[in-house]
């Protein structure tokens, strides 16, 4: 049985990278009614590989990417108690290995990355509708924080 290993991602990954992010986007199209149709980007992630403020990883299995996930370092609201924070995202696992520790092994690498920066918080969004992944957040040690709202107006 082959081990899931993670590795910093490389301008070579691009095209899983991508393809991973329209998988977020399609997983995503039911909790948000204002994505435009089509493709769409959310990162900047050739920028985001090539930065020493953002961790990307990429989860591997033998020789397939099977996962990805970043941590950013963002600057925090003046009136917050840390002046910067790690923000993760990006968080894409393939269909076919869901289930098997890979957003687990990415989360903890990325946990690492951001303490290894002397960060003492991690920050991240997911749907509220989005049941699977809240409840993987929450095992990982994730608490609620704020829920946005919205008002289509007409």
């Amino acid at each position: 049985m082959q081990t899931i290993t993670y590795r910093p991602a490389t301008l070579d990954d691009l095209p899983i990278l991508l393809a991973f992010e329209q998988g977020i986007v399609e997983a995503e199209r039911p909790y948000n009614p204002t994505l435009k149709a089509g493709t769409i980007n959310y990162y900047d992630l050739e920028a985001y590989v090539k930065s020493p403020d953002v961790e990307v990883l990429v989860a591997v299995l033998g020789d397939e990417v099977i996962g990805s996930g970043y941590a950013k370092i963002k600057t925090s609201k003046t009136y917050e108690q840390h002046d910067q924070h790690a923000y993760l995202g990006f968080m894409y696992v393939k269909p076919e290995h869901r289930g098997k520790g890979v957003n687990r092994i990415l989360m903890q690498a990325l946990i690492d990355w951001a303490k290894s920066r002397n960060l003492k918080e991690l920050r991240l969004d997911v749907y509220s509708g989005n049941d699977g992944a809240i409840r993987a957040y929450e095992k990982v040690g994730f608490q609620h924080l704020l829920t946005e709202m919205r008002m289509e107006l007409e």
